[in-house]
């Protein structure tokens, strides 16, 4: 008994240092060993490798651990977590309603003085936690799709950090001003371009939505599926009513099409909660024409991770400049694009 106690001992010794010697990611991260010592996925991936088997999760042919990767996407949840809360608290103060700070791209598009005050506190947590990550907020980019796809592809060619977090303060702005419950932070991460955890906080009715690559999709730590429809006709399909003219002109085209084919179609104002449905089958699909990198990093991944599909709107798989959504359970998929192209949506 002894002699098995001292060998799950050594080999848990063995893991530990091997990790902080050839993994500095961990010491990138800031991250305390304390704290994945209390870490659930630490615990199976480390604990469980040690009391279960002498075979440590290590590539012999590289020298890397081949779980680190995943165990980085949970502490970038934990932290992205944290911070949507945060941001969620403040919303919640201002559930009632409030007053528009100025107008961004036109009369549509508004900015509340809430909106930074949820930015500047989501940086807080991040930073904290991650500070040489980076983080691109849409408060912090000038209005216009052209102005977002640019500062996008600055932080994509020219940040000096592979991270990058893609922030949305308060998706559905219109709806926090006039005081209805659907108005959320939306947080993504990306590592080398590529979206590896997301997190969706609706502070209003306490769900929290969130993601990893290759981990699944979550709400409140259950994980959820795309809905089971497979026939258009019993698709339930959300769009957006966005602020700009030509968006406004192909949303037009493509309701116009869509609605006698869908069992409904539905408009709730915030990205951010459409595609979090979509996720859990409370939604069958989501499509949009034009939007920015922090209205769906976050939702596409719950979308992809929950077993749906999402593409731009000719049926290329999502990237982060992706502007021309489409999302669904991949069931109803081509149909909803096939409908799209028949309105002339392109």
């Amino acid at each position: 008994m002894f002699r098995n106690e001292l060998l799950e001992v050594i080999v848990f010794t063995c893991i530990f240092c091997s990790t902080f010697l050839l993994c500095p990611s961990f010491a990138f991260t800031g991250i305390q060993f304390s704290n994945y010592c209390n870490c659930n996925s630490f615990n199976k991936a480390f604990i469980s490798s040690a009391t279960k088997s002498v075979v440590m999760p290590l590539n012999l042919s590289t020298g890397d651990l081949e779980d680190v990767e995943v165990l980085e996407f949970s502490d970038l949840v934990e932290v992205g977590t944290a911070a949507a809360k945060a941001a969620g608290d403040i919303i919640l103060n201002y559930k009632g309603g409030a007053d528009v700070k100025k107008t961004k791209f036109n009369a549509k598009d508004l900015l509340t003085e809430v909106d930074p005050m949820c930015e500047e506190k989501i940086r807080e947590v991040i930073l904290n936690s991650f500070p040489s990550h980076s983080i691109l907020g849409e408060e912090d980019v000038e209005p216009g799709k052209d102005a977002s796809a640019r500062a996008l592809e600055l932080y994509l060619t020219e940040s000096k950090s592979d991270y990058l977090w893609i922030v949305d303060p308060i998706d559905g702005t219109s709806n926090f001003v006039h005081g209805m419950p659907l108005s959320m932070p939306s947080i993504a991460c990306a590592y080398k371009g590529e979206v590896v955890a997301g997190i969706i906080y609706d502070p209003h009715r306490d769900e929290l939505f969130t993601a990893t690559l290759g981990g699944g999709s979550f709400m409140n730590g259950e994980k959820i599926n795309v809905g089971g429809q497979d026939n258009i006709g019993d698709a339930i399909v959300a769009m957006g009513s966005p602020p700009a003219a030509e968006s406004m002109e192909m949303s037009l085209r493509g309701i116009k099409y869509l609605m006698p084919k869908v069992r409904t179609i539905r408009m709730l104002g915030s990205a951010a909660i459409m595609l979090a449905w979509v996720a859990n089958g409370r939604l069958t699909s989501y499509w949009e024409w034009d939007l920015s990198a922090w209205d769906i990093a976050a939702g596409a991944l719950l979308v992809k991770e929950a077993g749906g599909k999402f593409t731009d709107v000719e049926g290329k798989d999502y990237e982060l400049r992706t502007r021309k959504t489409v999302a669904s359970n991949g069931k109803v998929h081509q149909a909803i694009l096939d409908t799209l192209h028949e309105a002339g949506v392109q």
